[in-house]
């Protein structure tokens, strides 16, 4: 799983294209659960993220996925523009969030923050974008197989 690994689906927003490596990751996410891959070597634990089938620590081909507590604060964020995707350009202005997670502040993944987990990508108001602004995880099934973290101010 990688960040340009991406497909289309019928409406035109990207979705992951899911690998050997992340599979664990989207199916954790499509049971409502965030986890993140972890080395399994004892004398390591070393979370990381992208998944990937080594621990860049210890070269241990060993891991398990740790259950994370889904929350963590905006680590930066980007309202992009045109020329955009046509689906994206119909729910301009949208923002793309980093996160870094509260429970692993070395891992940040990249989403969108809403203001519940099905609305479209431009339910917040770009003013209330505040980098440090606490946020916990929820999540949307994009298409049938395919169910993504999305992010909700602690605080709204």
């Amino acid at each position: 799983m990688t960040t340009t690994d991406a497909t289309t689906t019928d409406n035109s927003l990207l979705t992951p294209v899911v690998d050997e490596d992340g599979a664990p990751f989207w199916a954790y996410a499509a049971q409502g659960e965030l986890r993140i891959q972890a080395c399994a070597n004892a004398d390591c634990g070393e979370l990381r993220f992208p998944p990937r089938p080594c621990c860049p620590h210890c070269q241990s081909f060993d891991s398990e996925w740790r259950r994370m507590s889904g929350r963590g604060r905006i680590w930066s964020y980007v309202l992009p523009h045109p020329p955009l995707l046509p689906g994206y350009a119909a729910q301009a202005p949208y923002n793309a969030i980093v996160v870094e997670l509260a429970d692993a502040p070395r891992i940040r993944l990249v989403g969108n923050l809403v203001s519940e987990p099905d609305a479209p990508l431009n339910s917040v108001d770009p003013a209330r974008l505040r980098i440090g602004a606490p946020v916990r995880v929820a999540f949307s099934q994009l298409t049938p197989g395919i169910t993504v973290p999305r992010w909700l101010l602690e605080r709204p």
